[in-house]
């Protein structure tokens, strides 16, 4: 004879009589859709009796990773992402060697100055 859990053989943990109609497949829900910059549409399933508050206004849209919102006709803008730099652009964007010593000059004179009145 084997010993298992404390249910009674044939039914489900946690079912009674309003345990499966408040959640699950039959709970009461409602649909909404969402839409991203490419014309996909997602729908997401909340509970009826949740909080309007509750609902997000955007999500990130599973098809294309983009933000979606529930307005069809003005879903969110694509994020303009700055390409990447390779450490050359970096240099390349580097300033002089005099602008550089000006620079220098510029903060050592104000360290001296703050020193000074101290």
């Amino acid at each position: 004879m084997s010993s298992g859990g404390s249910a009674i053989r044939g039914t489900r943990v946690g079912s009674g009589p309003m345990g499966e109609q408040d959640r699950g497949i039959l709970a009461d829900r409602i649909a909404v859709s969402y839409w991203d910059a490419m014309g996909n549409e997602t729908v997401r399933y909340f509970s009826a009796q949740a909080d309007p508050s509750e609902i997000p206004d955007i999500i990130d849209s599973p098809h294309s990773g983009l933000p979606a919102g529930k307005d069809k006709d003005n879903p969110p803008e694509v994020a303009i992402n700055e390409p990447y730099k390779t450490h050359l652009a970096y240099v390349k964007e580097r300033r002089t060697e005099k602008e550089a010593v000006s620079i220098l000059d510029e903060a050592l004179e104000k360290l001296r100055q703050k020193k000074g009145r101290a």
